[in-house]
């Protein structure tokens, strides 16, 4: 495995997607790329696009908008063109009326000409800029998905969407928390500055030895958890509202752009 994570990290975003595009990558994306962009993706009916653009607009923390697609459209010109978003992420999830349906790596056979897909910022996009700095990411050292908590933040309701702050972790040393806050305060378009640093139960996570989605890493003792706004927080408003079929990455499944990250430092 992490042969394969090496050679594929070598890779541009148009090889990549044309790997997954292919079938030969269905696993995390986190590392691959490394300086460009990566979103997260909301797919559903027109019907629901307004009310869900709206909660974006009002939650840009959780929720920023990097591109939305017109209805029926499925190539992200602005953030990759010429890439299929039906075809060019490694995993999905298809949710009908807010219920978990199945998990699949091409959505052609969902696609329907009402669709409208949203683009978001992930916070996978800010780690290049702070490995960089020489802060450490524990998921990626230990070859895991990103641990994602549902806070007790609520988010701002926007006609039938609404529900709790989903965050990301990542222990920081005590030292280096400063200037990860700094770092990741010029990228507001994908999460920026965290949303809390220290102790969980402050926003209600209980344990973060089990976190809601994805997987537990390695705290060490005198390391501080930072928590960052995540892009599964829409997902949580969408399974609230559920719509009659809505279309998403799989957790730590995203889609990899074209663009850099240090553009979207000023996006």
């Amino acid at each position: 495995m992490e042969t394969e994570i090496k050679d594929i990290s070598r890779l541009t975003p148009k090889e990549i997607q044309a790997l997954i595009r292919k079938g030969k990558w269905d696993k995390p994306t986190a590392g691959l790329a490394l300086g460009y962009a990566q979103a997260n993706l909301v797919i559903l009916p027109e019907r629901y696009a307004f009310d869900f653009l709206l909660f974006c607009q009002r939650n840009p923390k959780p929720c920023p908008l990097l591109e939305v697609l017109e209805k029926g459209v499925f190539e992200p010109k602005e953030m990759a063109p010429g890439a299929d978003i039906r075809t060019d992420l490694p995993r999905y999830r298809i949710y009908r009326k807010g219920s978990y349906v199945k998990e699949v790596e091409d959505i052609s056979e969902y696609w329907a000409s009402d669709m409208v897909s949203f683009l978001l910022g992930c916070s996978y996009s800010f780690e290049f800029a702070l490995m960089e700095a020489g802060i450490p990411i524990r998921h990626i050292e230990e070859g895991k998905t990103v641990p994602m908590y549902i806070s007790g933040i609520p988010c701002k309701k926007a006609g039938g969407f609404e529900g709790p702050l989903v965050v990301t972790m990542r222990p920081i040393p005590p030292d280096k928390v400063v200037r990860a806050v700094q770092i990741t305060t010029r990228f507001s378009a994908v999460h920026g500055a965290p949303v809390h640093v220290g102790d969980p139960s402050k926003i209600g996570i209980r344990d973060l030895g089990k976190p809601d989605l994805g997987d537990p890493v390695r705290i060490g003792p005198d390391e501080v958890p930072v928590y960052w706004a995540c892009g599964v927080t829409p997902q949580m408003a969408l399974m609230k509202n559920k719509p009659d079929l809505v279309i998403t990455h799989s957790p730590g499944h995203l889609f990899i752009t074209d663009i850099r990250n240090e553009d979207l430092a000023t996006f």
